[in-house]
């Protein structure tokens, strides 16, 4: 059982993955227990930010903060907290995780392919780098 459990929320599925790692943390979670739900938003390189405008990078924020409140309120009496990072996915993650004393780290991953045995996915850099137990879940 665990007292803070770090899930890194993916929305690419409209949010169905990070519910399903929200209910097994649930599960395991110690009474007064909390979960906290990262998404780490990709670095945008400075010669692409210039083009974009700040208010549609921020509405972009926003949004991928509303929907993960938006699932944390479907379970009302879990503890939850929301972060919304910008940079490296694995180094948001890992960098809450120490922030935030997780005692657990969930995290999907995909099937690996053939890119990942080159440059790894997220999911094997936190494995590889975290402080902390990691559940990866497919």
């Amino acid at each position: 059982m665990y007292d803070t459990i770090l899930i890194a929320a993916a929305l690419f599925d409209d949010g169905r993955t990070t519910r399903g790692l929200v209910a097994q943390a649930r599960a395991m979670l110690n009474p007064g227990g909390r979960v906290v739900l990262v998404h780490v938003l990709d670095e945008i390189p400075k010669y692409a930010a210039a083009h974009i405008p700040q208010d549609q990078r921020s509405a972009h924020e926003h949004k991928v903060r509303d929907t993960l409140e938006k699932i944390a309120s479907e379970v009302p009496d879990m503890k939850t907290e929301v972060v919304v990072r910008s940079g490296m996915a694995s180094s948001g993650i890992l960098g809450t995780a120490k922030e935030r004393k997780a005692d657990l780290i969930m995290i999907a991953s995909h099937k690996p392919g053939l890119s990942d045995y080159f440059i790894g996915s997220t999911a094997a850099r936190v494995v590889r780098h975290a402080e902390t137990s990691v559940l990866v879940i497919r």
